[in-house]
């Protein structure tokens, strides 16, 4: 693979017939191959990026063989090792060769991949957008989930402090109730019947002898 790369820069370097090939965001392209050969390789060469081996292309089989798994829903080929980008994005602009497995190898006439710069901007303005609408979806998301979680913990918090309160208020009332029944068993109880004590040696000082006079005369007969 590095002697390919190698190989792939020594030519390239060389390489001045690029032909320009404008398309649209989303379209399909199709580039064509000069060399009909029973095998060609696909590379892709990118701005500040070494030359990438896409595909290997080979006219026994129709399916051919792809240096990454991922670039089997991006690249394909068709009839005389034609390469078929589809739905194209920014990702795929750039430039594109066709490589014969001679020794040494040769390069065909690259082909630029591009967009017009209003395409651009509306690819980068559309990005921009997506982007600005997952972070308020995330972020409507994160306060509905932090408004939930408050809720819970303040009827968490109210149903333990009027538990707590109702709790108490039982125990007193509790405790209320069994001093009623023990002040009312208490009354009922003929053992804890309560008496008064009268003196009648004071009372009996209190009479005035004229008192007992004047009582015995009003009971004595009268003289005839």
């Amino acid at each position: 693979m590095k002697i390919i790369q190698l190989q792939l820069y020594v030519l390239i370097s060389f390489q001045a017939a690029v032909s320009d090939l404008q398309t649209d965001l989303g379209s399909n392209v199709t580039i064509n191959c000069e060399f009909d050969e029973d095998e060609v390789y696909w590379i892709s060469l990118k701005t500040a990026d070494p030359p990438t081996l896409i595909l290997r292309s080979m006219s026994t089989t129709p399916s051919p063989f792809y240096f990454n798994n991922t670039f089997r829903n991006k690249y394909s080929v068709q009839f005389k090792h034609r390469l078929v980008i589809n739905n194209v994005t920014v990702d795929e602009l750039g430039v594109y060769y066709c490589m014969n497995t001679d020794t040494p190898p040769k390069l065909s006439n690259s082909t630029r991949i591009y967009i017009t710069e209003s395409a651009q901007l509306a690819e980068c303005h559309n990005q921009t957008v997506v982007d600005q609408t997952q972070w308020q979806i995330i972020s409507i998301i994160s306060a509905l989930m932090n408004g939930l979680l408050l809720i819970v913990l303040i009827g968490v918090v109210k149903v333990f402090v009027v538990g707590k309160r109702r709790s108490v208020e039982q125990s007193q009332q509790l405790n209320t109730d069994l001093q009623q029944i023990q002040v009312t068993e208490q009354h009922q109880d003929p053992n804890h019947l309560q008496y008064a004590e009268v003196n009648f040696s004071k009372l009996r000082r209190n009479f005035r002898s004229s008192q007992v006079n004047t009582t015995y005369a009003a009971l004595k007969p009268p003289k005839l």
